[in-house]
């Protein structure tokens, strides 16, 4: 598939894994530039491979928006492990989410993963997200992505840094997003002190990006906007 914005989609052209230091950085470096990255999930059923079109970045215990700001837990202590690992959690007791840990150990950082086009295992992902009226809605929000690459607690924790095919999940290099092509804004769902930071990027004019949507109060509702959808 080509885009006349962001060039051929096709990941075989760049199969080289991002290295550990990749996500040894700040988290708002690591999260714009992983747009247009691939990330694979693989399973026994199959690969899924993602190209990146949306992400947020959550910066820790500074970041009133991320769950690390009120420090260690049980839930969020992959947070706080090495760069480059999985932080996996259940939001609202019907979906899992999937982030990067990003900057040095014990900092807490991580990269949401909200959005991507499916360009590996397309099958696979319609039979997790049969609700989807087209492809590009496979992968459209965090839960629907999460759901179309088979996330699950056991995900929790993994690197994602070793030589592809060599584990659960691997981010490879892709086709690095353009900086003309990112867009940035207020963080979708996210209220309170960190309500207008501007950590959310996408690829403009993308058509699996999800829609933008502003902090409201926990209802049935807000649950499934931020899912992205009926996952």
């Amino acid at each position: 598939m080509i885009d006349g914005r962001h060039g051929t989609r096709d990941p075989a052209d760049s199969r080289t894994p991002l290295p550990r230091s990749f996500f040894d950085r700040p988290v708002l470096h690591v999260a714009p530039e992983l747009l247009g990255r691939v990330l694979v999930r693989s399973t026994p059923a199959g690969p899924v491979e993602v190209r990146l079109t949306e992400v947020e970045a959550y910066a820790g215990e500074v970041d009133p928006g991320s769950h690390a700001y009120r420090g260690k837990t049980q839930r969020n202590a992959s947070m706080f492990g090495p760069p480059g690992h999985a932080y996996v959690y259940f939001i609202y007791g019907m979906w899992w989410n999937l982030n990067l840990v990003c900057g040095p150990r014990g900092h807490a950082s991580g990269v949401l993963i909200r959005a991507g086009e499916i360009v590996t295992g397309t099958e696979l992902a319609r039979q997790r997200r049969p609700k989807a009226r087209k492809d590009t809605e496979l992968a459209m929000g965090p839960a629907r992505l999460a759901t179309a690459l088979g996330v699950n607690r056991a995900l929790d924790g993994a690197d994602a840094c070793g030589p592809e095919g060599t584990g659960e999940l691997c981010v490879l290099e892709g086709h690095p997003a353009p900086a003309d092509s990112v867009r940035s804004g207020p963080r979708t769902g996210v209220g309170g002190e960190g309500a207008t930071h501007p950590w959310r990027y996408w690829l403009d004019g993308d058509p699996t990006v999800s829609p933008y949507r502003a902090h409201r109060p926990r209802n049935r509702r807000h649950r499934l906007d931020a899912s992205g959808g009926d996952a």
